[in-house]
């Protein structure tokens, strides 16, 4: 035995035996499967460590009874099974297996597709009855199809890497990915309006998400070839059963090979009853290898943290070191609310991040790497399903081929203190700064060249319009007519009759209808909902 043989390890989920053997060489571990939240409430006050898998719900009575507890592992990637929240505030590090099974994810998708293609399941249960139909089962080659991948992160990568082996002509779409990244891979970019007009076959690989829910839906599906073949090995949710259902049996779509549901177990889906659909129960990560994968880089990270070390996937970093927590907080939490906001705001793949840094600030300069990092944590939050924490922010954007600079000026434009934000996409660029008051009042202070002064919190809408008597009044007036409140409102302008810009702080979702509505107000530029 090693030299952490006095720490405790509980595994409560099944886990490959050789992250067990890892941890044996170092702890004292015991395996504890099926127990209720009472049982793991009782017990948990004993253990250094706990490792689970997707069966343990990690609850706050659970963490609250962990009064040793430093680590909290998820061997896979998923971590809804755990309450993070709860955890970072009692100071336990939550880490998860982010990569082990990218993989198996990428062949399940890649073997679904291949047996979609060639109709192999029907075929394969039709023989075993004693028929031979050949004629019946007559296939499509993937050779020179055109392969549509929406979400372009590892998995969706790996896809891409296959499906070209096949002579496939590979189109993707990613928020985070511009056309020159993609073009290094040999992918073609494009947004998810054309990848469904253009794809044979659709294969998505996002995370499930405001934006992701029903993005296949009977109004997508609607713009797609005649016979297109959908794959979903990512998540339930993505995809409206009902809609795929009725257009499988109507014969718009080809066929589909469905891993995962919006429930799981699916009671009745309708799937089930359609020859051409083609579902496994979740087995996307369900190989040899990627549970040996998982299980060993979770334990290797349980006993880095208990070295006193950190964990390389570490979800729920603490934000500020203790030491510097009252004087660097307010600008991190400053910070990931302006990166919200410009990630909402700012059209195409972003491309730049660069964080200016003006006034006081210039003396704390070897300490606001944490607040870059909190930048780009708002600025990836809202759309990627991975945990960003100052952690890994900066490899998570580099990955996506996101530059980030950091930078240093005397001048801050009046304000004791100045950050100043600005995302570049091949569209554009967008500029937002803000300030601290005082100890810890913070406030966005300008979108662009225009003034204000924004709590960053809650639901706004930010509009541009032209600076002119009979804008503002009906575009309130779409908000009233929907039951949707104003808190507040903001106008910045730099010359009267010229372009303006219009902060609304609401107090309720804005829906997409209402704000295609305002957008169709005389004089209005744009509209942009987002939540703070």
């Amino acid at each position: 035995m090693g030299f952490f043989v006095n720490y405790n390890v509980l595994v409560s989920d099944p886990l490959a035996e050789e992250g067990i053997e890892i941890l044996r060489q170092f702890c004292t571990v015991d395996v504890k499967v099926g127990l209720s939240e009472d049982e793991l409430v009782a017990i948990i006050g004993e253990y250094d460590a706990l490792i689970v898998r997707s069966g343990t719900e990690v609850t706050a009575r659970v963490i609250e009874a962990a009064e040793k507890m430093k680590y909290i592992g998820r061997a896979g990637a998923g971590v809804d099974n755990i309450d993070t929240d709860a955890a970072t505030r009692k100071g336990i590090i939550v880490a998860n297996a982010p990569e082990g099974n990218t993989l198996a994810a990428t062949e399940h998708t890649m073997a679904m597709m291949l047996a979609l293609a060639r109709r192999i399941p029907p075929a394969n249960i039709s023989l075993k009855k004693g028929e031979w139909k050949r004629s019946k089962f007559i296939g499509v080659e993937m050779n020179e199809k055109i392969l549509g991948v929406v979400g372009f992160g590892r998995i969706g990568r790996e896809v891409a890497k296959r499906a070209q082996s096949f002579n496939m002509r590979v189109v993707a779409y990613d928020p985070f990915i511009t056309p020159e990244r993609g073009a290094q891979f040999g992918v073609e970019m494009m947004s998810v309006a054309d990848l469904f007009k253009v794809a044979d076959v659709i294969t998505v690989h996002t995370p499930l998400i405001k934006e992701t829910m029903h993005l296949i839906n009977a109004e997508s599906i609607a713009t797609m070839k005649d016979g297109v073949r959908i794959i979903n090995c990512a998540r339930g949710g993505i995809i409206d059963e009902n809609a795929l259902a009725a257009a499988v049996a109507s014969g718009k779509v080809a066929g589909a090979a469905i891993d995962v549901f919006e429930e799981e177990p699916p009671a009745d889906s309708p799937l089930f009853t359609l020859d051409n659909v083609i579902v496994t129960p979740h087995l996307g990560a369900s190989t040899v290898e990627a549970q040996k994968n998982v299980a060993e880089s979770i334990a290797h990270q349980c006993i880095d943290v208990l070295k006193g070390g950190a964990a390389k996937y570490v979800v729920n970093a603490p934000m500020i070191p203790p030491e510097l927590q009252d004087t660097i907080e307010p600008y991190a939490r400053l910070a990931e609310k302006m990166g919200r906001l410009a990630s909402q705001v700012v059209d195409g793949a972003i491309t730049k991040v660069e964080v200016t840094y003006a006034g006081d600030l210039i003396e704390m300069r070897q300490n606001l790497k944490m607040v870059t990092r909190m930048a780009i944590k708002g600025i990836l939050d809202p759309i990627l399903q991975m945990p960003i924490n100052i952690v890994n922010a900066e490899f998570v954007a580099r990955e996506r081929g996101i530059a980030v600079a950091e930078t240093t000026t005397e001048e801050s434009h009046g304000f004791k203190n100045l950050i100043s934000l600005t995302i570049r996409t091949a569209k554009g660029e967008e500029t937002i700064s803000g300030s601290v008051f005082g100890k810890s009042r913070v406030r966005i202070v300008a979108i662009g060249e225009f003034t204000m002064d924004l709590i960053p919190a809650g639901s706004i809408v930010i509009s541009r319009h032209i600076d002119k008597p009979g804008v503002i009044g009906p575009t309130a007036t779409v908000l009233g007519r929907h039951n949707i409140n104003i808190g507040g409102m903001q106008v910045g302008r730099v010359k009267a009759g010229e372009e303006a810009l219009m902060v609304l702080n609401v107090d309720s979702e804005v829906p997409d209808a209402v704000m295609e509505e305002m957008r169709g107000v005389p004089g209005i530029i744009s509209a942009t909902f987002a939540t703070l």
